[in-house]
């Protein structure tokens, strides 16, 4: 039995590797984007280029879009809605997840299946060991599927609900933009006082060890709504932001990140948690009308 045939919709550098990926792994391709000109290097390889989404819909039953967002997944296939039906849209486009849900129902409404997908690496690692993407929808979709997704990435199943993977992938975005943003901004501090950051680098990596631990002992603390401070109060922290805030200030940097920081600091302890743990925090960060 012939691999599983996929349609490709959108060919940005993502849609690109992905085709290619399946291209390499034996499956039939068929593959649309709006600059024609990008299926070009893949129809070199095999790929099927259609004339119109609708005809790249009604190409296969599998059809993965990766494209910008789910605005441009409106443009695109609402022209071409009649195509929909029978059709299995993985979604590996980034968005909301709520917008992930209200996807689902209308793909639903048109007689499509929604899987909503969120890849968690680069388009350079796609079909490389190690790569792994978040889904979620309906079990037997996803189940069906598995083993042609997998030729892109592991596929990591995280329940029905079609926000999930969506905010799986936020939220690793979250901690990716956050934390490297916190990293440049030692890195110009290092700078500001005449160290490289090749020589800060080491000493950033270092301290980025220590955060699995002490991290897994705030989750801890957050599942169990209890915040102790027995090993590190939230005033204690509080008064360490404030000598962090302070050095960055005088060294002439950009401190728009670190008062945001101070800022969430401060309001913990406006609502009486200077006694607790820096984890303590998480209730600042869930209820910021309070």
């Amino acid at each position: 039995m012939g691999k599983q045939a996929v349609t490709v919709i959108g060919l940005g550098p993502m849609g690109q590797a992905m085709a290619a990926a399946f291209l390499s792994g034996g499956h039939p391709v068929t593959v649309w984007n709006r600059t024609a000109s990008k299926a070009e290097a893949l129809a070199a390889q095999g790929a099927v280029v259609a004339s119109s989404a609708e005809e790249a819909l009604a190409a296969q039953e599998l059809v993965v879009l990766s494209l910008t967002d789910y605005d441009a997944m409106y443009a695109i296939l609402e022209p071409a809605a009649p195509a929909l039906a029978g059709r299995v849209l993985v979604n590996l486009s980034s968005d909301t997840p709520e917008r992930a849900r209200a996807a689902a129902a209308w793909a639903a409404g048109h007689g499509a299946e929604h899987l909503t997908g969120g890849v968690q690496v680069p388009p350079a690692l796609i079909g490389k060991p190690g790569a792994a993407t978040y889904y979620s929808g309906p079990r037997e979709v996803f189940d069906a599927h598995r083993e042609t997704l997998e030729v892109l990435t592991e596929a990591d199943f995280r329940g029905t609900d079609p926000g999930l993977a969506a905010m799986y992938y936020q939220a690793l975005m979250t901690t990716f933009w956050t934390g490297m943003l916190g990293c440049l901004q030692t890195l110009a501090l290092a700078r500001a006082h005449g160290v490289t950051a090749t020589e800060m680098l080491p000493q950033v990596s270092k301290a980025m060890t220590l955060l699995p631990g002490i991290l897994g002992s705030y989750a801890s603390h957050i599942d169990a709504g209890r915040h102790p401070g027995d090993d590190a109060r939230l005033s204690m922290g509080a008064a360490s932001m404030q000598h962090v805030l302070h050095t960055n200030r005088d060294a002439g940097l950009d401190t728009t990140l670190l008062s945001a920081v101070d800022e969430i600091f401060r309001r913990g302890m406006a609502r009486g948690l200077a006694e607790n743990s820096f984890s303590s925090l998480v209730e600042v960060l869930n209820n910021p009308a309070e």
